[in-house]
Parts: C-alpha cells; structure tokens; sequence
C-alpha cells in the first residue's frame, strides 16, 4: 500500500536536509513518539495513544537503508509492532527534497507501507485519512521548531557511544496521542482496536 505526502518547510533545502535527517532533533515534532534509543543508523522509540481514558504504548524503530547528501534523497526502513499481537507493520519510506526557492524547500515523502493481522482489515481511505492529519501536524510543530531554532550548522562529530553501540536518550515523557482528535468519532466507531494499532505504526513510519 502507497501513501504519498508532500509538504513545505521555510527554509533552504541544504537546511532543511540537515534537520530532516536529524532523527533526533525533530522526534519531538512526531505527535505521541519519543525516541528512546540509537545504534548507529537504527532508531527505536515507543508511541503512545489513547481513545478517551485508555491509553496504550507501541514500539518501533526506524533505519536508513539509502542516504544521498547531493541529491538530497533518503530512503529508511521502518517496522511497528503492537505488543498485544493485533498486528505488525513494516514499510520503506522515501523522502526527497527540491529548493523552491532560495527560502522554502518541498518534501515529497513516499511510504510503502505493508501490514498484517487485524491491522490490514482496516481500509486504504481510512489510513491515508489519519496519516494525513498526522503529518500535517508534523508539519506545524517542524515549522515552530525552524523558527525558534532557525540556525542549522553542520552537524558536530558524533560522540563516541558507549560499550555495545546503543546511545540512550534522555527525554520528557510526552503526551500520547488522542485519537479522538486525530481520527475523528466516525472512524473510531468503526474500529477503534485497529485504529490504536494503525495511528501508532503511522506515526512512528510515515514521515521518516
């Protein structure tokens, strides 16, 4: 299944690749996930949802398979898994950026996304409904932190990561995700287990 996405963010397109690819400076932007750990090019992280007062946490992790600095092109892996066994998730996400202008660069994102179990009952229109309300508030809480941060130096030497390969992330604990708010009181009606286990694989996939 594709789901494609495009959007905009104000900045030139050499910035832009530098903070885009910066997996842990913009995890916060991603509603509900909070990276947790790092191994060389492979992410982990949890996502975190809830439907009124329940609420539930998913793992993930994402890692690059293909990076062009030149053509300013990226290519990642990603697999979600919902530990209460209602599905798995696996996808091949492809973002590429253009200069619009000497300003403002355009990101086109491709997902490849594959599921099974109870996750792939639920339909096409549906999934790209909610990935497409999650990026868009991706895309709000990128451009805030462009403009609170509006410097991208180039990116220092990594530190050295301790004995095994695993950095570990200090971070807030943040909210979950609502649901509610993100998939709509129709859609939720009509699936709400598999809405919980869909949201937290998009959310972690779709826009790395």
């Amino acid at each position: 299944m594709d789901l494609n996405h495009q959007f905009t963010v104000a900045v030139p397109v050499e910035d832009a690749w530098r903070i885009l690819t910066d997996v842990e400076r913009i995890a916060p932007c991603l509603p509900g996930a909070q990276l947790q750990e790092i191994e060389g090019e492979t992410y982990r992280g949890v996502v975190k949802v809830k439907v009124g007062p329940i609420q539930a946490q998913f793992k993930g992790q994402a890692s690059f398979i293909e990076r062009d600095d030149a053509a300013h092109k990226v290519v990642l892996k990603g697999e979600g898994r919902d530990t209460t066994g209602k599905g798995n998730a696996a996808a091949v996400i492809t973002a590429e950026m253009t200069a619009v202008d000497a300003s403002n660069t355009s990101v086109t994102v491709n997902t490849d996304l594959s599921v099974t179990g109870k996750v792939a009952q639920f339909g096409r229109g549906a999934m790209a409904d909610i990935s497409d309300k999650l990026l868009a508030q991706f895309v709000v809480n990128l451009n805030a932190l462009i403009a609170e941060q509006p410097a991208t130096p180039a990116p220092a030497a990594t530190a050295a990561a301790p004995t095994g390969g695993v950095r570990t992330i200090e971070s807030a604990e943040v909210a979950p995700l609502d649901l509610l708010s993100a998939a709509g009181s129709p859609i939720l009606k009509r699936a709400i287990p598999v809405v919980v286990v869909v949201v937290a694989v998009l959310v972690w996939l779709v826009v790395r």
